[in-house]
């Protein structure tokens, strides 16, 4: 197993496009800091503690915990949105099961150099985490899979600039490689006829957004954003209603699972 332990920083700040999320990071712009002793280590460990806001001038925020989820917008016509996965790793596998289990979502091109059709199949058929897929998949040919009767292209290809996703129908392409996590390396999917491009990772440069924390931020002229981390993105809706409501200086999370690939090739 891989433990990765990173800095948590405030929830608002995930994305650089966030509006006036930075601040709210600065320890002399939130609420002030006093020390509690502890009755069993006879030290002082630092807590928040909520100041007046008339003082400071500053409008409380606070947090909606039970804010229902934006609703998935429908197209009228009927017609589904049409995903191509760069990468069919751990994430990769997962966007394609969920998939699977909406109306609304096709997947219809699958590429990863790494793997052949039989081996996806079965990575994608039994999953030590969320059980066997309870639908049916079947290995048509070397690049042709066919899951709950549905045929799914399937290519291998190393330059993601080769893989034909206009072709494919694919409008959306989730990169789920951890290779192209920039802007200008995801946009390399662009030239294929993608339209859109998610990363499944932290990126040094393209907006991240996390779904409950900064979604409403989005800007439709973006075409290539991120999810933020894979692994832990789950953690910032809870750091956000900590935040808004305490305040957050500073944190660490850990998160723990199997190494992936690159790293296994770097030990070896």
């Amino acid at each position: 197993m891989a433990a990765l332990s990173v800095p948590l920083r405030t929830a608002a700040a995930l994305s650089s496009s966030g509006a006036g999320s930075r601040a709210a990071a600065d320890p002399s712009k939130v609420s002030c800091v006093r020390s509690t002793r502890s009755a069993h280590f006879d030290c002082s460990f630092p807590s928040i503690a909520a100041s007046s806001s008339s003082a400071r001038n500053i409008e409380p925020l606070r947090a909606i915990a039970t804010q229902a989820p934006p609703a998935v917008p429908q197209y009228l016509s009927g017609e589904k949105t049409k995903v191509g996965i760069n990468g069919f790793g751990r994430i990769g596998r997962l966007v394609l099961r969920i998939a699977t289990s909406r109306d609304d979502i096709e997947v219809v091109a699958v590429n990863d150099p790494f793997i052949d059709a039989k081996y996806m199949a079965y990575m994608f058929k039994y999953d030590s985490t969320h059980g066997p897929f309870k639908g049916s998949i079947n290995v048509v040919d070397d690049s042709t899979l066919e899951i709950n009767g549905k045929k799914i292209t399937i290519t291998s290809k190393r330059d993601p600039a080769e893989i034909p996703w206009g072709n494919f129908g694919a409008d959306y392409v989730v990169e789920s490689s951890g290779v192209f996590t920039t802007i200008d390396k995801a946009s390399v999917h662009l030239k294929g006829g993608a339209k859109k491009v998610v990363i499944s990772a932290p990126s040094a440069d393209a907006p991240m957004f996390v779904v409950g924390v900064n979604e409403m931020s989005y800007d439709p002229k973006m075409n290539v954003v991120s999810n933020a981390s894979c692994t832990t993105n789950c953690l910032a809706p809870l750091a956000k209603v900590v935040h808004e409501e305490f305040g957050i200086l500073e944190g660490l999370m850990t998160t723990v699972h199997a190494p992936p690939k690159r790293l296994l090739m770097v030990l070896q």
